[in-house]
């Protein structure tokens, strides 16, 4: 057998032991970075591939199952010809689809040629929660990967690019934020050694506008009540500046821990670490709630299977008691900022909106910059296609 029907062979085994858990799984993540490790004989490269190839069958799970039914070798063929390009990939994509036409750009150029609906490749639930998810320009980014964000944390962006090209690594600067960076080749960021020295942090773009989108003054006493890892918290720390003082909070401390590992090396000291963060005043209050995830499927396709519209209903739930929780801790003329990495309108605008209708000494607050999104009075979506991002949601509420 060939280097390459091997790797067929392998790559369906693979799927097989992991198909029952496709759509209970919300840990799959974890699940098949276990399977991968397991495999002894595996290296890196021979990883990447298979990473690469499950979850691009995970991706488009409505339409390779039936091929996997029907037919196997079928089945590979057509994951290799989704899968992305790549140093791991190439060799494998091209001999198991030479004759195929080179793969299209667009997705609904894919579903074309597969005889495919491409709203398959979303639940159903999405149409109720975020009809805009449909429109082919968000299903053709929400069904490709991902890119690589990086958020400076120096003026020089010199520092940062000159390694840059000194390891053949392309990148561009984001039209809309001079201090975020795409990389777009190939590259191991986090190897860096201005990566090393907290000169950048890898966050995505839709991440980095939902502080952007409001007026933060330097000097200012702020609370990130749902830190974890502190993507979002080591951004607000700067933005606050060395005046200005940071407390962080999340029920996991191991999150906590990485928070602050990841600020001694961007060399930020205004973060604090409250014993009860309800207990003190605050000029804001950044709530980063836990959520669906479905801004996030282009990272964590798996999402899309297993989460329900219970989940979503409970998802909710939690969101407006962590802000009845923390409304308290804000200063009046102080602001609650309200973020999700969700498109769904139940953990977002209506969580808003249900927080408005109890406490009416909050009134919403239009945001500072939207960066061409269209607000609504009660948010602001940040969907994928215009800067090719994760999706998000923020809204603004300030006390009387």
């Amino acid at each position: 057998m060939s280097v390459t029907g091997n790797q067929r062979q392998i790559y369906l085994r693979l799927v097989a032991s992991l198909r029952p858990h496709f759509r209970t799984d919300v840990n799959l993540p974890e699940r098949i970075q276990k399977l991968l490790a397991r495999e002894k004989r595996f290296g890196s490269r021979d990883r990447r591939l298979y990473r690469e190839l499950i979850y691009t069958t995970v991706r488009y799970l409505p339409w390779v199952e039936p091929l996997l039914d029907q037919d196997s070798e079928r089945a590979a063929a057509t994951v290799a010809w989704l899968s992305v390009r790549n140093k791991a990939t190439a060799s494998y994509r091209t001999e198991l689809t030479s004759g195929w036409p080179d793969c299209p750009e667009k997705l609904s150029n894919k579903a074309a040629h597969l005889e495919q609906d491409p709203k398959v490749l979303l639940p159903n639930w999405i149409s109720a929660e975020c009809p805009e998810a449909l429109a082919t320009k968000e299903l053709d980014v929400l069904n490709r990967r991902a890119p690589l964000w990086l958020r400076l944390q120096t003026p020089d962006l010199d520092i940062v690019t000159d390694e840059f090209d000194e390891n053949g690594w392309s990148w561009k600067i984001s039209p809309i934020k001079p201090d975020a960076i795409e990389v777009t080749s190939e590259s191991n960021v986090t190897d860096s050694k201005s990566y090393r020295h907290g000169v950048f942090e890898v966050q995505d773009l839709g991440s980095q506008l939902i502080l952007e989108t409001n007026q933060i003054e330097a000097g200012g006493h702020w609370l990130d009540a749902c830190a974890g890892a502190g993507g979002k918290s080591l951004q607000l720390s700067r933005m606050l500046g060395t005046e200005g003082k940071l407390a962080v909070h999340d029920i996991r401390e191991s999150a906590i821990d990485e928070l602050l590992k990841r600020a001694e090396r961007a060399g930020l000291e205004n973060i604090v670490i409250p014993a009860n963060p309800t207990q003190d005043h605050y000029d804001g209050v950044l709530i980063d709630a836990p959520c669906s995830g479905s801004g996030t499927w282009r990272r964590s396709p798996h999402l899309k299977w297993v989460t329900t519209t219970e989940d979503i209903a409970e998802f909710a739930r939690v969101q407006l008691s962590l802000l009845e929780e923390y409304a308290d801790c804000v200063n009046p003329g102080g602001q609650m900022v309200y973020a999700t990495c969700s498109l769904n309108h139940r953990e977002n605008q209506g969580v808003v909106a249900s927080f408005l209708d109890r406490r009416k000494d909050y009134a919403m607050t239009p945001p500072f910059r939207d960066f061409g999104y269209t607000p609504s009075p009660l948010g602001l979506n940040i969907l994928p296609a215009r800067y090719d991002t994760d999706g998000f949601f923020v809204a603004t509420m300030r006390r009387r």
